[in-house]
């Protein structure tokens, strides 16, 4: 039996596992204060082109966007978000648990529209009664999406220009950031998204870490007392090296990109296998989820071989599956899927 069911299937890349074996038995600070920590935050730091941005390490991704959110909200606002977002579908409520609404607009193959947000945003204000409503208090994004497909560079700085004219900041999710910055469908970079973005997350669990996420304040913006809210939430790691020595090593020599890079390359494997055999595709992904439309029997007879997520309904008599490569795909996966 071969998974593609996520990307999150295996444990870490053999690297982060021998050097966490390596520093082991090392006496260090908790809490995220140690030497190994530093050096990753100095890293990313340089990889985003922002030597004054504020990083911080969460240890997966619901507990960054439920902390992330709530503490860069006031009491009375919510956030905006597709209606296929992540913080909408897929949270468990764990944003409105903090006491914030997800205010959804429509997606358009997962994505925001700057224009829409605007409207949104100005219809708000210009209804009188307010003050008894939700105000939007920021623009959440994935990249990539929900479904796999990815905000252009004139997208994004569009909809960051609408921040910008309503003050509030632009955030986004990126816990598969790697697949999409190595797409070849791609045209930003990361120092792009360090630069449009008020905040942003670089995804580990999804990407070759065993868990953790690096958060990434870009405009000298990170909330008063951030740790002691990390810790309020119960988001907060004690043995904070973990996270520290594992994006260390993910942003030594490349190595987040070159494993992004593989995954993409396998992913590129699927879409072939896929127009082979005449598959219908859902939603044509340039990263590494592919999603094809399949009967039950078919899924019933694929799933003898193969492990896939079953992604959602398609219509009475069809559900989207999923196909999701990752770091850790290797060649003889794509071979069983073929020949399965």
């Amino acid at each position: 039996m071969v998974s593609f069911e996520c990307d999150y299937i295996s444990g870490a890349h053999p690297a982060i596992l021998k050097r966490l074996a390596e520093t082991n038995m090392e006496a260090l600070p908790g809490y995220g204060m140690d030497r190994y920590t530093e050096s990753a935050k100095e890293k990313i730091r340089k990889a985003c082109g922002l030597p004054d941005a504020d990083v911080e390490f969460l240890v997966g991704g619901t507990q960054t966007n439920s902390v992330v959110i709530s503490t860069m909200l006031r009491d009375w606002e919510g956030v905006i978000s597709a209606e296929s977002g992540h913080v909408s579908v897929h949270e468990s409520g764990a944003i409105e648990f903090t006491g914030h609404k997800v205010l959804t607009l429509p997606a358009h193959e997962g994505k925001l529209d700057a224009e829409e947000v605007r409207q949104f945003i100005r219809t708000f204000y210009g209804d009188a009664t307010h003050d008894h409503m939700v105000f939007p208090g920021m623009v959440y994004v994935s990249h990539p999406t929900e479904p796999g497909t990815l905000y252009t560079k004139k997208e994004l700085e569009a909809l960051a220009d609408v921040c910008h004219e309503y003050e509030i900041p632009l955030f986004l999710d990126g816990a598969r950031l790697g697949y999409g910055l190595m797409s070849e469908a791609s045209d930003m970079t990361l120092e792009d998204i360090a630069r449009i973005t008020d905040v942003f997350y670089i995804g580990g669990t999804k990407v070759g870490a065993l868990c953790g996420e690096a958060v990434v304040f870009t405009k000298n913006n990170r909330p008063d007392h951030f740790m002691t809210s990390v810790k309020r939430r119960g988001a907060l790691l004690a043995k904070g090296r973990l996270l520290g020595i594992q994006f260390d090593t993910l942003f030594t020599d490349d190595l987040y990109f070159e494993i992004s890079r593989h995954a993409i390359e396998m992913a590129g494997k699927i879409k072939e296998i896929i127009r082979q055999k005449g598959w219908r595709v859902y939603m044509d992904s340039p990263t590494n989820q592919q999603l094809i439309i399949m009967t039950d029997d078919e899924m019933a007879e694929l799933g003898k071989h193969v492990k896939f997520d079953r992604w959602g309904p398609y219509d009475a008599d069809h559900t989207i599956v999923r196909l999701a490569s990752s770091w850790s795909t290797t060649e003889e996966d794509i071979e069983a899927l073929a020949e399965a």
